[in-house]
């Protein structure tokens, strides 16, 4: 198989995957010794659905709404969300920027 990207011959191997930050494992791939581009296989990715569903990842990633409350805006974070990171009224957390586009909050 060549590689779509750079038409390099793709050589299999086992690459780790990781989804919102937690990683899954290695799994099997077809990677690009030269641009390093991975495609999982589809067997592959279907382990990867099923370890992200039993770890209670699948689906976590949703949309929030910013909203106001005195001069400050705020972040409402779904509850699946807010269940999985342990998240409480009045528990600290450390919010920064990650570029111009990203918020990041570390519990």
């Amino acid at each position: 198989m060549e590689c779509p990207i750079c038409n390099e011959k793709m050589k299999k191997g086992k690459e780790p995957y990781s989804f919102a930050s937690v990683l899954l494992g290695e799994f099997e791939a077809d990677v690009c010794p030269k641009c390093k581009e991975v495609f999982f296989t589809e067997e592959a990715s279907d382990k990867i659905d099923q370890k992200a569903k039993k770890l209670g990842l699948w689906g976590v990633g949703q949309k929030g709404k910013i909203g106001y409350s005195g001069n400050s805006l705020i972040v409402r974070v779904p509850k699946k969300i807010a269940s999985f990171l342990k998240l409480e009224e009045g528990k600290e957390v450390y919010i920064h920027p990650e570029g111009k586009n990203k918020l990041v909050i570390e519990s």
